[in-house]
């Protein structure tokens, strides 16, 4: 086992309904997203430009959906840095644990849908970057 990195996060289609009145993307359980959702949030009233996130997650997968609006993710695995533009309601975005994930560059009325495969705990964070890094050097998964 390697230890994770930004190429294992990945954007997830899901199916789109659509017709003159509009569109609907229906997510079930594991069916649409490879993993069970136990945690549904979403960050909303962000000022146009501005950032949120910033850290990693020890066990919890998370899926990020611009729900309405657009802004980018910034994915690093502490060695490599990719960033994605969300701006379509049926676009998941994995990211999976081990990742350090800041959401940046909102536009002005965006919505992010996450949906996390566990229910909050606070000691599945990582909040600070230094203590992120050697976490991951503690991971030792290649050596």
């Amino acid at each position: 086992m390697t230890n994770p990195t930004v190429f294992d996060c990945s954007l997830i289609y899901l199916p789109k309904i659509g017709n003159r009145n509009g569109s609907i993307t229906s997510i079930n359980g594991e069916v649409e997203l490879p993993k069970e959702i136990k945690r549904v949030f979403y960050l909303y009233d962000i000022p146009g430009g501005e950032s949120r996130g910033a850290h990693a997650h020890k066990d919890c997968h998370q899926f990020l959906i611009a729900a309405s609006g657009s802004f980018e993710v910034v994915l690093d695995d502490s060695s490599t840095k990719r960033q994605i533009l969300l701006n379509q309601p049926n676009i998941a975005l994995h990211i999976v644990p081990g990742i350090w994930a800041s959401e940046v560059n909102f536009s002005s009325g965006s919505i992010c849908l996450v949906l996390a495969s566990h229910t909050y705990d606070e000691n599945d964070y990582i909040r600070d970057y230094k203590s992120y890094v050697d976490y991951i050097k503690s991971l030792d998964y290649g050596n």
